[in-house]
């Protein structure tokens, strides 16, 4: 079913005022062609402390996504098995612990270990699938990642993962001005600050790439399969 523009998480928190300056944005929103899934840092330490409230698994787990990763499990694997068998490749992004001093953030990252940025079981990488490190926020920065989609043929790209105000949008960012175009799957994204989450979608949303539902992703998936 067809949903409004404006049919997102960040409904509650912007009022119209802004609607109406952003309205200029306002698209139809698609799935571009000879997609990519691109997994941004589905790592074990985003769900370190279990399925609980994301400031009280922080006290003991900095870092962790909390409940706000363990939501996005159910969909991301519903995403992953639609681009699978719709032959859409599906990459991801992580980084090794730190060792030289060279941080994403600035977040402390003291003590850290490299199984934290394994990924994480749910979603274990099949065989031949591409999986990126990198050091700083966006998984283009630094990385081979353009190199890969170029020779793979993608020309688009279907953007989950953490954190949404993060390494997501640095990513997605990067992607637009390589020209691709991007979709962000709003279910399957977080990040540990709801509000974070909902600002960056809306800005994300509107000058970068058409965040859309999962199920509406995944009937385009299972839609170009059958094709």
């Amino acid at each position: 079913m067809a949903r409004d523009f404006e049919d997102h998480c960040w409904k509650d928190i912007v009022s119209p005022e802004i609607l109406e300056i952003y309205e200029p944005y306002h698209r139809k929103l698609h799935v571009g062609p000879k997609p990519a899934i691109l997994a941004i840092d589905l790592y074990n330490k985003a769900y370190e402390g279990g399925n609980k409230p994301v400031l009280e698994v922080n006290r003991k787990h900095s870092g962790s996504c909390g409940e706000n990763a363990w939501k996005a499990i159910e969909p991301t694997k519903q995403l992953f098995a639609a681009a699978r068998a719709a032959g859409v490749p599906v990459i991801y992004s992580t980084r090794h612990a730190d060792t030289a001093g060279v941080k994403s953030t600035f977040r402390s990252m003291r003590d850290e270990t490299e199984d934290q940025y394994g990924i994480f079981h749910e979603f274990t990488p099949h065989p031949g699938e591409l999986v990126i490190y990198k050091e700083r926020a966006s998984a283009f920065f630094g990385t081979p990642l353009v190199a890969h989609l170029r020779l793979m043929g993608i020309e688009s790209l279907i953007i989950c993962g953490e954190s949404t105000s993060g390494c997501v949008r640095a990513s997605t960012v990067d992607a637009y001005s390589y020209g691709f175009h991007s979709v962000l799957v709003e279910e399957c994204t977080y990040d540990r600050s709801m509000l974070s989450h909902k600002v960056n979608l809306f800005d994300l949303h509107h000058k970068y790439a058409d965040v859309m539902h999962v199920d509406a992703i995944i009937a385009e998936l299972q839609k170009r399969s059958r094709d």
